[in-house]
């Protein structure tokens, strides 16, 4: 079977990589493209046994890629796998319904590109889907050699080690004594028990040969050299044990006074962090107080027909700059219009204008406020309100800033009357010109973040 060949489609080139990696350990080739475009181009001369297809993309998405690429009758054989942190048995249907098998979720795990690849048939036989469970390690001091990551306990554990292997190796050494000495009682019982041949006459018997006392000799001196290898292992591994022990004494002891340094040093942040609060809440309670003092915040009526920001609010705003200024404050200075709904009369081509008080409101031509709709944002302003707003940036060096901003909604500061037959447009427009106003408000700057204390800088830990 020839090598397969999938194509990962995908805007985020971390994403790519990452499942191109996965797909290649299985032995597939892995072509990648970053946009649904991309992709229908490559297909036009490449057939992939598998495509996997990202669905939040810039341009055509991935669904409209899946739509396109089944509609072709050239490319809808192909399998696609949908390769998208989108989940939700909702979107599994849709990705579903336009030709796609499945959904690969972004935090994949390789468990789940394996079942991926063989219900896209790309692997020819079944695989263990376990994978082996990873221990991190260190590298050694030279580079060399990978150790694993050192624990918090690690003279405790040395310590349990160095013993299990003084057990080990006890019951090694038994094991080849005894086993020395039952091959040589064997083979001095066979050269004992071999009968002799005879020819002619049976000799009169003769006492057996003493046996030699050289093999046990031998025997004696093998355990002797045995016993006294396994004493000095003893002996040289209790004194490794007693080393690692004070060793281990002594870390424990280190351990402690670094833990009274760090709650020394905690306690000492804790002051600094309480003082540097009190001080930030100090500042924000003078900045609040200066935008008290100026009046913030307040609104402004504007009638209709008027630019928002102009005439008298002019006026209003070059007062709070004023006092805000006098006072040292830094911050946003807010102003917010917010259009009011008017009963009104005429037409497009002539304009509208308020309604007659005596009118029912169920006469009026239109309800709202086309006059307000029309303009842009650099058009809501005089050009007097452009000149106050830089003069006051440049005096202050920008520490006061002005925003204007249109409300997204229409926001009613005054209830509108209820509709009936005797409501008449005066009542109704009393609401509106209430709510058709400027506001403005103050909002002090946050206090820098306080410095890093020098003590953390500076705190070593003790050595062992």
């Amino acid at each position: 079977m020839g090598q397969k060949r999938a194509l990962v489609v995908d805007d985020s080139k971390s994403a790519r990589v990452i499942l191109s990696r996965m797909l290649e350990k299985y032995d597939i080739e892995v072509d990648m493209a970053e946009s649904a475009e991309q992709a229908i181009e490559y297909l036009k001369h490449d057939r992939p046994d598998a495509i996997f297809m990202d669905h939040l993309m810039p341009g055509m998405d991935g669904l409209q890629a899946v739509q396109a690429i089944k509609g072709n009758p050239q490319t809808a054989t192909i399998p696609i796998m949908m390769y998208t942190s989108q989940e939700g048995e909702l979107y599994v249907g849709q990705a579903r319904a336009l030709g796609a098998m499945g959904v690969l979720p972004k935090q994949v795990r390789p468990v789940d590109v394996s079942k991926v690849l063989y219900e896209l048939h790309l692997l020819p036989d079944r695989r263990d889907l376990a994978e082996p469970a990873l221990v991190p390690v260190e590298i050694g001091p030279n580079g060399a050699s990978p150790r694993p990551a050192a624990t918090g306990n690690q003279p405790q554990d040395l310590g349990r080690r160095i013993e299990a292997a003084i057990k080990q190796q006890s019951v090694d050494l038994r094991r080849f004594v005894v086993a020395s000495l039952d091959s040589l009682a064997a083979r001095l019982s066979a050269e004992l028990l071999r009968p002799v041949p005879s020819s002619g006459p049976v000799p009169e018997p003769v006492p057996p040969p003493r046996p030699p006392t050289w093999p046990w000799m031998l025997s004696l001196a093998a355990v002797c050299i045995l016993a006294g290898l396994c004493a000095l292992v003893w002996v040289s591994t209790r004194d490794d044990l007693a080393k690692t022990r004070a060793e281990l004494a002594s870390l424990e002891s280190a351990q402690s006074q670094l833990k009274q340094s760090d709650d020394r040093l905690s306690d000492t942040v804790k002051d600094l962090s309480a003082a540097l609060a009190s001080s930030a809440a100090t500042t924000q309670s003078a900045a609040g107080a200066g935008a008290a003092a100026a009046g913030l915040p307040l609104s402004e009526s504007v009638p209709y027909g008027e630019l928002p920001f102009d005439h008298s609010r002019l006026d209003v705003l070059r007062e709070v700059l004023s006092k805000l200024e006098a006072q040292g404050f830094r911050g946003v200075v807010r102003v917010i219009s917010t259009p009011g709904i008017f009963c009104l009369s005429g037409n497009a081509t002539d304009g509208f204008t308020p309604a007659p008080a005596a009118l029912p409101a169920s006469k009026c031509d239109l309800v709202g406020n086309p006059f307000d709709d029309s303009l842009s944002g650099q058009q809501r302003q005089s050009i007097a309100f452009a000149n106050l707003v830089a003069g006051v940036r440049q005096r202050t060096g920008g520490a006061i800033t002005v925003i204007f901003e249109n409300a997204a909604a229409p926001r009613a500061a005054a209830p509108y009357p209820p509709r009936n037959e005797a409501l008449t447009a005066g009542e109704w427009n009393r609401a509106a010109a209430a709510n058709n106003r400027v506001e403005f408000t103050a909002e002090p700057a946050p206090a820098p973040p306080p410095p890093a204390p020098a003590s953390s800088q500076s705190a070593a830990a003790p050595g062992p």
